[in-house]
């Protein structure tokens, strides 16, 4: 049984003692110094435990970024409670069925979020107990747990272990189905120590951080690391291009995270030429490469940018490259972080093949997640023989750097948001008029990728675009919306009667299809 050294709520309590005073939350001016942040958290910690909340328990949260937040993740931390932040960017009949995989304990909502936490709540069948988020609301009174909990994953003692679940992170998948994908304090803990050996955070830094604390990546990169090591985090609610480029020169921000749209946003804005960014050394980009002309945009500006590749299954930190190689290497993943092991295998066979070769991602080591939360069939399928299979096709040259091919699986990645094509096609497919559908990403200058719809029309039945992008609009996320909708007399299909999606997507690419916009989907 691991001894609990490696679990995270000691972090703000070692910092506490080191630096009580130093900032560790800079929050739209309001500020949390580190001994303020470790005693809220032990507060809440010691109520949930009073309150009745057992190791195992699930907190749900619909929250943007604050610093109440990550008191909340602080508290869970220490009491052995699993966070899992929900996306407020999903529809209610979203968030309701990942709440009913989940099975909460206690539902947070911040106050910015009440009508979707209440039209959210009216779907379930069973209650979930529910309060606001903040002195406030929770840390000043925890509801008791819900009566009707199914326990099967909490335990009566008191000491928190390594392997206890940390964070339940949704992500998409290649069915409509959500799955949630386990972190335990193990796995944050050595995605952290690797990611410290690539990206140095010190006292010294002023970290901003501008990705949503429903990703893994609001987390587990430079957040966590930097309340680890006591640097200061500037936390944004969401991304504005021209007040991004506003804190980066009034604070003086030395390293921050975004993906390749974000860079291009701030590239693009008028104040990017006239904006003082001597501070800021190092940038990390997530989620894709970065073009060669946004790279060079930077590398003018002075700017370090460190690449990477990650999934959340991992936690998510896999590949890494470096700035200096990315001038020579465009378009590479890099090679792996400090503790991850890497292989390459045939898609089919399984067989790990040596040397330069293409073939699945394969990933292990301890930040590899514990699987997906009751849901043992995926589990098996992604974890096989001890790898995680990760679904993407990479290519490794003869000095061991690696180049994303394509994804396996047929998941688009919009503007940093992972997209299941599946679950757009089960949305579309309850209209009317729609007899047969299928969706794939393609690519677009904004987003990086965005959706294309194929749609095969019932007979006698009439749609166009904009139709069809609002009846998805009603059932899923904004970035889910198609950017664009094609209609055709039937779709290509396999021998076996699979869509052959790459198809659709060579369409497009080749120009061999007349661009219908289905506007509503831009709204971000």
């Amino acid at each position: 049984m691991p001894d609990g050294l490696h679990t995270l709520g000691r972090w703000t309590r070692d910092r506490a003692r080191a630096t009580p005073e130093r900032i560790a939350i800079d929050d739209r001016g309001v500020v949390v110094t580190y001994r303020e942040l470790d005693a809220r958290a032990e507060r809440l910690a010691g109520a949930f435990r009073a309150a009745g909340y057992a190791i195992g328990d699930r907190v749900a949260t619909i929250t943007g970024n604050s610093a109440d937040h990550v008191v909340l993740f602080f508290a869970c931390a220490k009491a052995g409670l699993a966070l899992v932040p929900l996306s407020w960017r999903l529809a209610p009949r979203e968030l309701a069925e990942q709440l009913e995989i989940a099975e909460p304990a206690l539902l947070l909502v911040e106050g910015e979020f009440e009508s979707l936490g209440r039209a959210t709540l009216s779907r379930l069948a069973r209650r979930i107990p529910n309060a606001p988020l903040g002195a406030h609301g929770v840390e000043s009174e925890v509801p008791a747990p819900a009566v009707d909990l199914r326990r099967a994953t909490s335990v009566d003692r008191v000491d928190v272990a390594d392997d206890d679940a940390l964070l339940i992170i949704f992500t998409s998948g290649t069915t409509a189905r959500p799955k949630g994908a386990v972190l335990t304090h193990l796995n944050c803990f050595w995605t952290n120590l690797s990611f410290s050996r690539i990206a140095e955070i010190g006292a010294a830094d002023t970290v901003l951080a501008v990705l949503p604390q429903y990703h893994v990546g609001g987390w587990n990169i430079q957040p966590l690391l930097a309340w680890w090591t006591g640097a200061t985090v500037v936390l944004e609610r969401t991304f504005d291009p021209g007040r991004v480029l506003h804190l980066l020169q009034e604070r003086r921000i030395t390293t921050m995270m975004g993906v390749p749209a974000n860079y291009l946003f701030l590239a693009q804005h008028p104040d990017f030429e006239g904006t003082d960014l001597s501070s800021l050394a190092h940038a990390i980009v997530g989620g894709a490469p970065m073009p060669p002309a946004l790279l060079r945009a930077w590398h003018a500006r002075d700017v370090a940018l460190t690449q990477g590749y990650g999934l959340t299954e991992a936690s998510p930190n896999v590949l890494c490259l470096p700035d200096e190689d990315a001038r020579s290497r465009a378009g590479s993943a890099g090679r792996p972080y400090p503790h991850v092991d890497v292989a390459v295998a045939d898609p089919v066979t399984g067989e790990h093949l040596p040397g330069a070769a293409e073939g699945e991602l394969l990933v292990r080591g301890p930040s590899v997640f514990a699987g997906y939360f009751r849901d043992p069939a995926a589990t098996a399928a992604a974890l096989v023989d001890g790898w995680l299979r990760t679904g993407d096709l990479v290519r490794r040259d003869v000095d061991g750097y690696f180049t994303i091919v394509d994804r396996i699986s047929d998941i688009y990645i919009s503007g940093g948001e992972g997209v299941a094509p599946a679950e757009v096609e089960a949305v579309l497919t309850g209209h009317p008029a729609v007899a047969d559908v299928a969706v794939v990403g393609v690519p677009d200058e904004r987003w990086g990728e965005a959706g294309a719809a194929w749609v095969v029309v019932q007979r006698g039945r009439v749609t166009d675009a904009a139709e069809l992008a609002q009846f998805v609009a009603e059932s899923l996320a904004r970035f889910k919306v198609p950017r664009e909708v094609h209609f055709v007399d039937e779709l290509p299909r396999s021998t076996a009667g699979k869509v052959l999606r790459r198809e659709l997507a060579e369409r497009v690419a080749s120009g061999a299809v007349p661009h219908v916009d289905a506007s509503a989907g831009e709204s971000r």
